[in-house]
């Protein structure tokens, strides 16, 4: 990997983390298009990691109480009753699926998951249904239940495909599940870290192991492309959590099925190889 590529690749996690529009996608088109070759899941793993340590930063005061309001809980029923040791669980909870489907099908998720052919056509599919849920969803809850931890957890276990983007996919089912945008979108910040950091250690061994494959970073690209995804990641988080507020998803929808649609085009033209 050249280091203009691993400086791109950083600038692009940061930017597409949070936004929902797909990091992997992105990573994976921008890889191919510009660069010849495919930097690979463990390479994206990684360097999600800043963006995760953005969240841990930009909410760590809210972070703090949920683990203190967890530990107390063990202990107090009084504690139990408290919504941050409810949210606190809620993260737990809703991180399971993807933990469980990550580990079971890392060597799909890893190949043939990442045919731009899924890419392009995920992109496509999940757009549409944000666009349903961002127009004809209610919109009238700030708290979280159960329900929505199970069902922002399913919708972001399916994010191990490229395309389907974890923060878009979350947004979706908070919207359909009757949550504010601004509500969907800070548990979907919470309930990507136990997720993305258990993601990222154990890739860590994977991108450590050298084979001088084609797109391979180095250790020093990998470090400088991970503290670029935070320091960009921090300034994207705080402008979505701001834009939701007060706009609708509709410019990423439109986005998402553009991009999904030239997408195939170059694939149908063989200007981009699907693997």
């Amino acid at each position: 990997m050249s280091w203009l590529q691993a400086l791109v690749l950083g600038l692009v996690q940061g930017l597409t983390e949070f936004l929902p529009i797909s990091s992997s996608a992105h990573l994976r088109i921008t890889s191919t298009l510009f660069f010849g070759n495919d930097a690979g899941a463990s390479f994206t793993a990684v360097i999600q990691l800043g963006t995760e340590v953005a969240v841990l930063i930009y909410f760590a005061k809210d972070i703090g109480r949920f683990i203190s309001a967890w530990f107390r809980g063990l202990f107090s029923a009084e504690a139990r009753k408290e919504k941050d040791y409810k949210l606190a669980w809620y993260v737990i909870i809703g991180s399971v699926p993807i933990s469980v489907l990550g580990y079971l099908f890392k060597d799909e998720i890893r190949t043939s998951a990442r045919n731009l052919w899924i890419t392009a056509t995920m992109l496509v599919v999940f757009g549409l249904l944000l666009g349903l849920a961002d127009h004809l969803a209610k919109q009238q809850r700030d708290e979280l239940r159960m329900k929505d931890a199970i069902g922002m957890g399913l919708a972001q276990a399916l994010a191990l495909i490229p395309g389907v983007s974890r923060s878009g996919g979350t947004l979706t089912a908070g919207l359909f599940l009757g949550l504010t945008r601004e509500a969907a979108a800070r548990y979907s910040f919470l309930l990507a870290i136990p997720a993305v950091f258990g993601a990222g250690l154990f890739s860590i061994p994977d991108v450590l192991e050298r084979t001088g494959g084609a797109g391979e970073a180095s250790i020093p690209q990998m470090i400088v492309a991970t503290i670029i995804s935070f320091v960009v990641g921090y300034a994207t988080i705080a402008w979505l959590l701001k834009y939701v507020s007060k706009h609708s998803y509709s410019v990423f929808v439109w986005y998402r099925l553009m991009l999904g649609l030239v997408l195939m085009g170059l694939l149908s033209m063989g200007l981009l190889q699907p693997i």
